[in-house]
Order: structure tokens, then C-alpha cells, then sequence
């Protein structure tokens, strides 16, 4: 695995419950600013090995970005599960609900 991925994946596992971060926010912290794309596939691949918490993952403008109606919902309920509010339009609050791992 590249430490990129290896970095990604450190990343994703931290996500506190209740806290959510954008693919582009992810690439900046493991060191690859221009990387959200490779964000999302090693989260399409490596969710279910790794047992990550994909969910806790969205676009930058505080959206659930998954297509599939199904993987959509789920994604919605786990994060309204932990408390995190979902507004009109499907909007996360950032401000509110982003986990910036540098301020820990």
C-alpha cells in the first residue's frame, strides 16, 4: 500500500462519531492537496477491509456525494445516528460538524 493510501486510511479511522470531513479536506491532510479522487476510490475500495467509517465522509459543499439511492440513505441514517444534523437540500453544516484533526 502507498503511504498516501496508508495516510487516507489513519485519517478516516479518526473521524470522531458525530464529526464529519470532505474528500479534499482528507488529500490535504494525508499530503496530496490535489488527491480527493484518490480519496474516494480507496474508500470504495478499502471501506469494508479496513472498517472504516466511510459515512463520516462528504463533498466540500457539506453533501453526501454517493449517486446510489440505497448508499445514499445509509449514509444519511448513520449520520443522523450520531447526531449529526442534516439540513435542507441534504446541507451538513461544516462549520458545525467538521473534525479538523490539527486543532486536537
Amino acid at each position: 500500500m502507498q503511504p498516501f493510501t496508508e495516510r487516507v486510511i489513519e485519517i478516516i479511522k479518526a473521524i470522531p462519531e458525530g464529526k464529519v470531513m470532505t474528500y479534499g479536506q482528507i488529500a490535504r491532510e494525508a499530503g496530496s492537496p490535489r488527491a480527493a479522487r484518490q480519496v474516494v476510490r480507496a474508500l470504495h475500495s478499502m471501506s469494508k477491509k479496513h472498517r472504516l467509517p466511510w459515512h463520516r465522509v462528504i463533498n466540500t459543499k457539506g453533501q453526501i456525494a454517493i449517486q446510489d439511492d440505497e448508499s445514499y440513505h445509509e449514509q444519511l441514517f448513520s449520520l443522523e445516528s450520531e447526531g449529526v444534523e442534516i439540513g435542507l437540500n441534504g446541507i451538513i453544516d461544516l462549520e458545525k460538524y467538521q473534525y479538523h484533526p490539527s486543532e486536537d
